[in-house]
């Protein structure tokens, strides 16, 4: 199914049909971009590039999909016969994927016929959107815990198989150090994680029988969960008995809290362990857990080891969708982005309005490495963009093209974030591994100020528009108005 081109929205065929029928052999680019910040968030983490790659570059309809595309009796046999042989042959500019990212900057730029730019709307949009909520959902609670330990455990509560894997994927990304769900570590090299459930507690006649057990097994990894009783009447006396044993071979070992009041109770259980002198002896915590409620316990002093997360992680708890969207932005009647007809969408709503033409996306930083803004600008494909430059003083734009605007004398870097993954079907350069992708997640953020960062009210960051590319879009905002106008 991934990789099949009917995993697209129904307008997509149909609309593609008509462009074949009318002999639409224009080129296109169209931009995926997203709108506002998920969960109330200062910040998103890019993620989902490396996946969309594999499927586009394979993507394209098999006989089976040919057949059921007929039996709809919407198509013409010739379409179907030319969908036999489609394949993406386009080019794509993506930033890095883990990038620290922003409403309204384009993150992937398509450029095509309007045929495969319009077919391969579904697996952009599906891909980039849930991957990227749930990196940004994980980065979130990485950066609750104090960079701590947090483990993605969702897998029973994620929305199907696909769900599931992405998600581990994505949660790695953005901070998780490991995953339960062993077919995604081992389709991605995730380290893998857990230990027991209190089924196996509850098949031994005593507790400490099943401690016992469990770490005769496993003597260097055991992890006991010790609330399936009573977590401090007996649970933690079960689980010190073993782990003296452990302790007196020289293992270290852990307990799991996965219910109750558990600020209390790790206090509790901390001051229990240390009393019987194991002081190595590390707590471990799960139960429904967000990124507002570790930040509460780590700020109280809880004495939590690593954050077992699951349900709020992988389907992005109070926010079910990244509101990514993909609209054209140019037509190219020629093969040079010189000749391109900006475009753009307009609406009623400010922020439903699309910014016109063919853009990269330059991070302005100050002379010590921190982010300043983004800017969008006119990429005409000369060799000399609309690009800010070092020393050069801007007044950098609100893209709604408003009064709104600040004026900065750039003193540091300005990096082009946008980068050519695919040129005319062919992929260009090597992929960086999914450890280099999360270090790059990490590293990223390490240029923006803690208050973007912060859960309660964060900074709003600047996207910013271009003296050129707002008087464009100015531009076609009264062409249009004097069209309305004279109708």
């Amino acid at each position: 199914m991934e990789n099949s081109a009917i995993f697209t929205d129904f307008y997509s065929l149909t609309m593609a049909q008509g462009y074949w029928k009318n002999n639409r052999a224009e080129r296109a680019v169209f931009e995926m971009f997203f709108r506002y910040q998920p969960f109330g968030s200062g910040y998103s983490i890019f993620a989902g590039l490396e996946t969309l790659l594999q499927r586009l570059s394979s993507f394209s309809f098999s006989a089976e999909d040919i057949a059921y595309l007929k039996s709809l009796n919407v198509f013409e046999n010739e379409f179907t016969d030319y969908l036999k042989t489609f394949s993406f042959n386009g080019s794509l500019w993506a930033m890095d994927e883990g990038t620290v990212v922003f409403p309204q900057e384009p993150l992937i730029r398509i450029e095509g016929s309007l045929i495969e730019c319009q077919i391969v709307e579904g697996l952009i949009l599906n891909t980039i959107n849930f991957q990227s909520l749930i990196a940004t959902k994980t980065c979130r609670l990485w950066l609750a815990s104090g960079k701590g330990q947090v483990m993605e455990f969702g897998l029973r509560r994620a929305q199907g198989p696909d769900g599931a894997v992405s998600a581990s994927r994505a949660a790695f990304i953005g901070g998780a150090c490991g995953t339960s769900n062993t077919f995604a570590g081992k389709t991605f090299g995730i380290p893998v994680m857990g230990t027991m459930a209190h089924s196996w507690i509850m098949s031994f006649d005593s507790e400490e029988e099943a401690f016992e057990s469990y770490a005769s097994l496993y003597p260097d990894r055991s992890i006991f969960l010790i609330d399936t009783y009573d977590t401090l009447k007996s649970g933690i006396h079960n689980a010190i008995k073993v782990g003296k044993k452990l302790a007196a071979q020289g293992k270290n070992f852990g307990v799991r809290l996965d219910s109750g009041d558990i600020h209390y109770l790790s206090m509790e259980v901390r001051r229990m362990l240390d009393n019987a002198g194991l002081n190595k002896a590390f707590i471990t915590v799960s139960n429904d857990l967000d990124e507002n409620i570790i930040e509460t316990l780590v700020k109280e002093g809880a004495p939590v080891d690593s954050w077992g997360v699951g349900t709020k992680l992988v389907t992005g708890g109070q926010a079910s969708a990244l509101t990514g969207v993909y609209k054209m932005a140019a037509m190219l009647p020629g093969k040079s982005l010189k000749e391109q007809i900006p475009v753009m969408k307009f609406s009623d709503n400010p922020e439903k309005t699309t910014n016109p033409g063919v853009k990269q996306v330059w991070r302005v930083k100050n002379k010590n490495g921190q982010a300043i803004t983004d800017v969008l600008g006119i990429d005409d494909g000369s060799g000399e963009p609309d690009a800010p430059k070092e020393g050069q003083s801007y007044s950098f734009w609100h893209p709604s093209a408003d009064y709104r605007h600040f004026q900065h004398t750039i003193d540091g870097v300005v990096q082009p974030l946008l980068k050519k993954r695919i040129d005319c079907g062919a992929f260009t350069g090597t992929q960086p591994s999914l450890k280099e992708i999360k270090a790059h997640a990490a590293a990223d953020l390490e240029s923006f100020d803690s208050t973007y960062k912060r859960l309660l009210n964060p900074h709003v960051y600047k996207v910013s528009i271009t003296n050129k590319m707002r008087a464009l879009k100015l531009d076609l905002i009264q062409k249009h108005l004097t069209l309305n106008t004279a109708r």
